[in-house]
């Protein structure tokens, strides 16, 4: 006798499943985010189902020193700087979801990988739900030039069509453009529901891990910037994404928030063209127009992944005209600004209660690194008081609530690339200080010793 599917309900932010529904998730405390879900019924393993695993036996706890290790052989996408975020290339059998905002240039950068990889590994299949055949040839004909003969296209949403088709074409890499467009007819509820997301993501999984496939998902994004669609699918993929960057500016940023294949500390730099992405090997060159000092502007870096990222802190300081005066931060946290300027009034003695303060971390770089409190510091004082440092200098450290500075990671290496880059010093917190016969390291232990040392250096 078939089994009736049931009803439960899930919070689409945290995944949560209640058997009623209520106005708030008990959970994460988010407010209307609970919908109703149908679960297909499941049948019950046959016992020799159950024996199949572990060498034909049941099921059984196994020592873990007694497990075998798999050797993942990667394979590269073609683009470094992906290959870069992803730990060293693709790994087979794995999964990755890719976001970015629609524009953004994510169909551009996977069409780039997938036409390498198929001139190179063999076939690959790219699964359009949003465009034709001949919308994904154009693009193709302008980023790949000479496209691939074991390069497919195939423009459909419906899951279980693409599984039969990967199992005719068989192919090694597999992208699906994108998540949002794809339904199952096991599942009754439209494209893009959570039900038709959870059910398609987990076909998806289940053919990639039984046939050592890679699958790319491209992932819509929401308006606060947030991946769309259920949190588990985040969950129960292997690697997540984020491919981000200003519109009126062509620098992409590639960032990995997870992948049980490697760190999450990398990310990788392009640059959008009319030919497609171009990798960006030297990021903080393109960042960084001139090491020349100027009024309000100072130089930080922050260590990523391998290797340091320097970057321009620009802030304004004004006189506020009428009403309350404004703060505004483009790239780093707005509470962090809040902090720094709190700072600066009690331990550095600036009153900036009736001036608008803007920061800006020029090229479009969002930081969110603790480490570039102090550079962000000492540009307000610069602007406020209409002061440079007479040398051309770095400013790396965090700026902690008594005024003091805590030490950062990776503190010599970004020292390094300073000298390298021709700097003629470094204020970094006390504890950072190591000696350096290529360029001047000045240590500081608060901010007003920081501010004393950037307007006097010799």
């Amino acid at each position: 006798m078939a089994k009736k599917s049931k009803t439960v309900f899930m919070c689409t932010e945290c995944g949560n499943e209640y058997t009623a529904w209520q106005g708030q998730c008990s959970y994460c405390g988010a407010w209307n985010t609970i919908v109703e879900h149908k679960v297909a019924p499941t049948e019950e393993p046959a016992a020799s189902d159950t024996r199949r695993r572990l060498g034909g036996s049941a099921a059984r706890p196994v020592k873990l020193g007694s497990v075998g290790t798999h050797d993942y052989s990667r394979i590269s996408s073609g683009l470094s700087e992906l290959d870069r975020v992803l730990g060293g290339g693709i790994v087979p059998g794995s999964l990755t979801l890719i976001s970015g905002e629609p524009g953004i240039g994510k169909s551009t950068l996977i069409a780039q990988a997938a036409g390498r990889i198929a001139g190179k590994y063999g076939n690959v299949l790219y699964v359009s739900g949003e465009e034709s055949e001949e919308q994904v040839k154009l693009r193709a004909d302008r980023v790949l030039g000479e496209i691939s003969d074991s390069l497919y296209i195939y423009p459909e949403t419906n899951i279980e069509n693409i599984m039969a088709a990967c199992e005719e074409i068989k192919p090694c890499f597999l992208i699906i453009d994108s998540i949002q467009t794809m339904f199952s007819a096991s599942a009754d509820s439209v494209a893009g529901s959570l039900t038709q997301i959870r059910e398609c993501s987990g076909q998806l999984i289940r053919y990639a891990k039984n046939n050592d496939v890679p699958v790319f998902i491209v992932a819509h994004v929401t308006k606060s910037g947030d991946l769309a669609g259920p949190k588990t699918m985040e969950h129960m993929v292997d690697t997540v994404l984020s491919f981000s960057g200003e519109r009126d500016r062509d620098l992409r940023i590639v960032r990995s928030f997870k992948n049980r294949f490697g760190t999450t500390d990398e990310i990788g730099a392009f640059r959008m063209t009319a030919d497609g992405m171009i990798e960006v090997p030297d990021l903080s060159g393109s960042l960084i127009e001139s090491i020349g000092s100027e009024e309000g502007s100072v130089v930080s870096a922050v260590y990523e992944g391998s290797r340091p990222v320097f970057f321009e802190i620009q802030a304004l300081v004004t006189k506020a005209n009428v009403g309350f005066a404004r703060r505004t931060a483009i790239g780093i946290s707005q509470n962090r600004l809040n902090m720094i300027l709190a700072v600066l009034d009690k331990k550095a003695g600036l009153n900036l209660l009736d001036y608008d303060v803007y920061v800006n971390v020029v090229g479009g770089m969002n930081t969110g690194s603790t480490s570039t409190d102090l550079a962000v510091a000492l540009a307000i004082y610069s602007s406020f008081r209409g002061k440079t440092s007479p040398r051309k200098l770095v400013a790396v450290g965090e700026v902690g609530l008594t005024g003091h500075l805590r030490s950062v990671p990776n503190a010599e290496k970004i020292v390094q690339e300073a000298a390298r880059l021709g700097y003629d010093a470094v204020i970094l917190p006390e504890r950072n200080v190591r000696k350096n016969e290529d360029i001047r390291v000045i240590g500081a232990s608060n901010i007003s010793d920081a501010i004393r040392a950037f307007v006097s250096i010799e």
